[in-house]
């Protein structure tokens, strides 16, 4: 379905997007503490949620 090309250029997107997003969030953090309460529920939220659409998808058979 993908050829060997574009599963190692996702694998190497999705790795180096996440770490510049880990970077940038925590020197945002460190400037402005305040505006980052509570953005640890955000994230659980998000991958309840993403969680809950991937069991819906794969665990649901009609």
């Amino acid at each position: 379905m993908f050829s060997t090309g574009q599963l190692l250029f996702a694998l190497f997107f999705i790795v180096g997007f996440t770490i510049l997003t880990v970077w940038s969030y925590r020197k945002d953090r460190a400037k402005n503490p305040v505006y980052f309460r509570g953005s640890i529920w955000v994230l659980i939220g998000f991958l309840v949620f993403i969680g809950l659409l991937l069991f819906l998808k794969r665990g649901v058979s009609l």
